[in-house]
């Protein structure tokens, strides 16, 4: 006996298709409620008629799994994608540019002003880590910091 060719068939099909090549008779086989397994012999009309509805069985499984959300939602769910709202594609193209200005803009400042301003805001360092490290004032290297702000802002800005 062969079965028919596995399909990806829905959980809640019960039954499997087999052509019995020696006797060349279609049967269906399924499991009763009470876990026996029985074989019953069918025309080749009934045996047609259940190959096309497990195709467009396969076909269904098939359109839920491109189309549609596999997990269920719950409430928690919700409110976690609510708390956690994921941004737009136009946010993150924003960002996206902001941040690629922001890098530009770094970029032109001059060595100093661009070192102090990224030890200060990239490395967590203070006004007076910086200046012992650099050895000059902490009134030196903030001017320096709130200078290349400015400069930075004005290029964003445009």
């Amino acid at each position: 006996m062969a079965k028919m060719p596995k399909r990806n068939k829905s959980k809640d099909n019960p039954y499997n298709l087999i052509f019995d090549e020696n006797e060349q008779i279609y049967m269906v086989e399924f499991v009763d409620n009470k876990r026996v397994i029985h074989k019953i012999k069918i025309s080749t009309e009934v045996y047609k008629a259940f190959d096309e509805f497990e195709l467009e069985d396969v076909s269904q499984i098939h359109k839920y799994q491109r189309h549609i959300e596999h997990n269920e939602i719950y409430e928690d769910k919700l409110n976690t994608r609510i708390i956690n709202k994921q941004p737009s594609i136009d946010e993150l193209v924003e960002q996206k540019i902001l941040k690629e200005e922001l890098k530009g803009a770094i970029n032109e400042l001059p060595k100093i002003q661009k070192n102090r301003l990224i030890k200060y805001y990239f490395e967590d360092m203070t006004f007076e880590e910086i200046a012992k490290e650099e050895n000059c004032t902490k009134r030196a290297v903030k001017f320096s910091v709130d200078i290349a702000l400015e400069k930075i802002s004005k290029k964003i800005k445009k």
